[in-house]
């Protein structure tokens, strides 16, 4: 949990979200147990107002660069303003289950 305390801690300084979750969909994947590699992002936040998908994104990305850099290997993100939030009455969508190999698979 050390890798997603970080990208908790790193979003709430950087974008300072009314609502936030970050959670780790690694299990989902084809990794070693207890990996960090792999997370879903919900990011509620006044910075987002005006700004387009790939904006919210980049702005992510940026906040995220060391984590990015040194494992994480994917970030499902669902970025909103408050208004868009609401309207989606507080529901992102669900990931679907990873459909890719393993090496091991041949």
């Amino acid at each position: 949990m050390i890798i997603q305390s970080s990208i908790t801690r790193k979003l709430e300084s950087e974008l300072a979200p009314v609502h936030l979750e970050v959670v780790n969909e690694s299990h989902m994947h084809s990794v070693p147990v207890n990996s960090e590699t792999h997370f879903k992002v919900i990011v509620v936040a006044a910075v987002f107002h005006a700004k387009r998908s790939v904006a919210r994104h980049q702005m992510v990305y940026k906040a995220l660069s060391g984590e990015l850099a040194e494992g994480v290997h994917a970030l499902a993100l669902h970025t909103y303003t408050e208004q868009e939030w609401q309207e989606k009455m507080g529901m992102a969508p669900v990931s679907p289950q990873c459909l890719g190999g393993s090496k091991d698979d041949s």
